[in-house]
């Protein structure tokens, strides 16, 4: 079932972006306002993503895998409860390193396309 999304584009109308490198979250929310998308947000830990969930469920996530200290395990885990769809952004190879609950779950490449990362977008209209 597709969630409805506020801006009616058929694109998650609130994003929330969890990366620890400041420079590639602002590339990614440039390139993600330059899509249509209404709303973005940008945080670079654990704490911080499941304080803005809790706060306001986005309509999407991207999840950098592996941030400073600490992975965003916990975070999927939140976002899977709430029946949020969201994409895994790793700059490494990461099979090894997401748990087997998570492994279906869709990757981006970093340094990824626009047109990747639009198409992640799709992907989570479609969930």
């Amino acid at each position: 079932m597709a969630p409805a999304f506020s801006n009616g584009s058929g694109r998650p109308a609130d994003i929330l972006i969890v990366e620890d490198d400041p420079i590639i979250a602002i590339d990614f929310e440039d390139r993600l306002i330059g899509f249509g998308v209404t709303s973005v947000r940008t945080v670079g830990s654990v704490t911080q993503a499941l304080e803005a969930i809790a706060k306001r469920a986005p309509d999407f996530a991207l999840l950098d895998v592996e941030l400073i200290r600490e992975t965003s395990f916990a975070i999927a885990e939140r976002l899977v409860a709430l029946k949020i769809p969201f994409v895994f952004v790793t700059g490494h190879d990461a099979d090894a390193r997401i748990p087997s609950e998570f492994a279906g779950q869709p990757r981006l490449q970093k340094p990824c396309s626009s047109d990747a990362l639009e198409a992640a977008l799709q992907i989570g209209a479609m969930e």
